[in-house]
C-alpha cells in the first residue's frame, strides 16, 4: 500500500470508530432526560447505557472477529456502518424503556466487527515500528467522540431533545458505509508479519476451527494477562465516562450543558492528547525499556488523580479556577490524560504476539471482554451502587459509587506487573537456550 492509501484507510477507520463512540458516549448526556421520560432508576439506566449492549456484543463479537479473518474487511465494515446508521435512526422512535433497550442491543450487533476488523486492517497496513502511533490515531477516535458527544451532544439533547439527537448522529454512518464499499482498499493480510521483531507466537497459524483457534490463543499466558488487564482497566474508565456529566450535575450543581461541556472539553480533550502522546512515546520507549512501562505509569497516575477528583469537595479552590469551572476539573483533566496511556502500547503488543491469520479473532476476544466488563459491568455497577448508597448519603451516592468502581484499576496494575515479569522470564529463557 502507498502512504496515501495507508493514511486514507486510517482516516476512514478512525471516523467510523469515532462515529460509533459518539453513539455510545452521547448516552451519558441522555441519562437524565431518558430517566425522567420513562421513569427509570439509576440501575435501569446502567442497564441501558452499558450492560444491555454488552451482553449482545459478547454473544456476537467473537464470531464477528472470526468473520473478519475470513472475508473482505472493508466490505464488512461497509455493512456494519450501514446497519449502525439505520438502527441508530430508529432509536429516536422508541416509545418506551424496553423498546429503547432492545434497539441498543441491535446496535451491538452492528458494532461487533468494528474494532477487530479495523485493527486487523491497520496491522496489515503499517509496519510494527509505525504501528503504535497509527493505532493511537485510530483509538483517539473514542476520545474525540467524547468531546463531541459531551459538548455538542449535550447542547443538542438540551435544545432539541434526545430523539432528534439520534436522528442527527445516524447520518454520517451512511456516508461512511458508501466510502468503505466503493473507495477503501483491502491490504494484503500478514504483509508486515515477517518484520515483527518479537518472540514467535506460541499459537500455530494453521488452525481453522473456531474452538481450536480460541483455545490456542488462550493457552498463551502473555495474551491472557494482556487481555485481562485491558478489560479490567476499562471497568472504571467506562463508568467514569458514562457517569461523569451526571456526577457534575449532582455533586457540583452544574446544568446539563455545563456538565457536558466540561466533561467533554477537559476530560475528552485531555484523553485525546494523552492517547496520541502515548502512541508517539510508545514507539520510542519500547525500543529501550519495553512496551509496558508506559501503561503502568499511566494507570497509577490516572488512578491517583481520579480518586482525588471524586473526593474533592464542591466549591473548594474554585476561587483559583476559571469562572464557572470547578477546581476539581483540574484532577479530572489529569486523570483523563494519564488513564489512556495503556491503550496504544497494549494494542500494539497484542497485534505482535498473535499470528496474522488469527489477529482479528484475538482482537475480538479482547474487545468482547472489554465491552462486557467495561461498557457492561462498569456503568451498571455504578448505577446499582448509587441506588444502594442513596439511603445513606442521598445525592452523593454517585460520588462514592464511582470511587469504588474506579478502584478496580489497581487490579489491572497488578496484572501488568505480572505480564512484565513473565515476559522477562521468557526472554531470559530464550537467551539461555540460544547460548546453549
Amino acid at each position: 500500500m502507498t502512504n496515501l492509501h495507508q493514511h486514507a484507510l486510517l482516516l476512514m477507520l478512525t471516523l467510523f470508530y469515532l462515529e460509533t463512540f459518539v453513539g455510545r458516549q452521547i448516552m451519558a448526556v441522555m441519562i437524565e432526560p431518558i430517566k425522567a421520560e420513562f421513569g427509570a432508576t439509576d440501575a435501569q439506566m446502567g442497564l441501558l447505557t452499558g450492560l444491555g449492549f454488552a451482553i449482545v456484543f459478547a454473544l456476537v463479537g467473537i464470531s464477528a472477529g472470526r468473520l473478519a479473518d475470513k472475508v473482505n474487511r472493508t466490505y464488512l465494515l461497509a455493512a456494519s456502518a450501514l446497519l449502525w446508521g439505520v438502527i441508530t435512526l430508529i432509536s429516536g422512535l422508541a416509545t418506551g424503556f424496553v423498546m429503547l433497550l432492545l434497539i441498543r442491543m441491535l446496535i451491538a450487533v452492528a458494532e461487533a466487527p468494528v474494532t477487530s476488523a479495523s485493527l486487523s486492517l491497520l496491522a496489515d497496513s503499517y509496519p510494527i515500528e509505525r504501528r503504535s502511533f497509527a493505532i493511537s490515531c485510530f483509538t483517539s477516535g473514542a476520545t474525540f467522540a467524547a468531546i463531541i458527544a459531551l459538548t455538542v451532544g449535550a447542547y443538542w439533547v438540551e435544545h432539541y431533545g434526545w430523539r432528534q439527537t439520534f436522528f442527527i448522529i445516524s447520518t454520517p454512518a451512511l456516508l461512511i458505509s458508501l466510502l468503505f464499499f466503493f473507495v477503501m482498499p483491502e491490504p494484503r493480510r500478514g504483509q508486515y508479519d515477517i518484520l515483527i521483531n518479537t518472540p514467535k507466537p506460541t499459537v500455530t497459524t494453521d488452525l481453522t476451527g473456531f474452538r481450536e483457534s480460541a483455545k490456542a490463543l488462550l493457552q498463551q499466558k502473555d495474551y491472557r494477562l494482556l487481555v485481562a488487564s485491558s478489560a479490567i482497566a476499562t471497568v472504571g474508565a467506562n463508568a467514569f465516562g458514562m457517569w461523569n456529566a451526571t456526577f457534575l450535575v449532582r455533586s457540583h450543581d452544574l446544568t446539563l450543558s455545563q456538565a457536558g461541556m466540561m466533561a467533554g472539553f477537559f476530560g475528552g480533550g485531555a484523553a485525546a492528547i494523552g492517547i496520541l502522546l502515548s502512541g508517539y512515546l510508545s514507539d520510542r520507549i519500547a525500543r529501550h525499556k519495553g512496551v509496558l512501562w508506559l501503561p503502568l505509569l499511566g494507570h497509577i497516575l490516572g488512578w491517583l488523580c481520579i480518586i482525588i477528583y471524586f473526593i474533592w469537595p464542591k466549591g473548594l479552590g474554585d476561587e483559583y479556577s476559571f469562572p464557572g469551572v470547578p477546581f476539581a476539573m483540574l484532577f479530572c483533566t489529569l486523570a483523563s490524560f494519564f488513564s489512556v496511556w495503556w491503550v496504544s502500547p497494549c494494542l500494539t503488543l497484542l497485534t505482535s504476539i498473535v499470528p496474522g491469520n488469527q489477529r482479528a479473532l484475538a482482537i475480538s476476544m479482547q474487545t468482547v471482554l472489554i465491552t462486557f466488563l467495561g461498557l457492561g459491568l462498569g456503568p451498571m455497577l455504578v448505577g446499582v451502587l448509587s441506588d444502594l448508597l442513596s439511603s445513606l448519603v442521598a445525592l452523593e451516592s454517585l460520588r462514592y459509587a464511582l470511587i469504588i468502581t474506579n478502584s478496580s484499576t489497581l487490579i489491572s496494575v497488578l496484572l501488568l506487573f505480572k505480564l512484565k515479569s513473565y515476559q522477562s522470564s521468557q526472554r531470559l529463557e530464550s537467551k539461555t537456550i540460544n547460548q546453549s
